[in-house]
């Protein structure tokens, strides 16, 4: 899929609305729009990248950055007993848009 194909790049643009928990310079976090739990919120790179499988040793400062900020989104969104965190990885894994994301799941 091209970038401007991509649906979580077009939220990233602000071409599509979303509910925003969460956004700097180079992570978006927003809320599912097909909830799995009480909290389910999505956190992508804005930098488009296809899935976990396309990910190369350049990425490595993105996604450790990206990883570490999961902990805090989920204590900011007061899953303070614990949360799941999913990456499905393409479609044979359950990922339906073609751009990396983190799901963190909780309550």
């Amino acid at each position: 899929m091209h970038k401007n194909d991509c649906i979580f790049c077009k939220i990233v643009s602000g071409d599509i609305p979303s509910k925003k928990v969460y956004e700097d310079e180079l992570f978006i976090g927003f809320h599912d729009i097909h909830p799995k739990a009480k909290t389910h919120v999505l956190l992508i790179p804005k930098q488009h990248i296809n899935s976990l499988a396309d990910l190369s040793s350049q990425d490595a400062d993105l996604i450790g950055k990206l990883t570490l900020l999961l902990p805090r989104l989920a204590k900011e969104l007061g899953l303070h007993d614990g949360f799941r965190t999913v990456i499905n990885t393409g479609p044979g894994g359950g990922q339906e848009v073609p751009h990396l994301h983190y799901h963190i799941l909780g309550g």
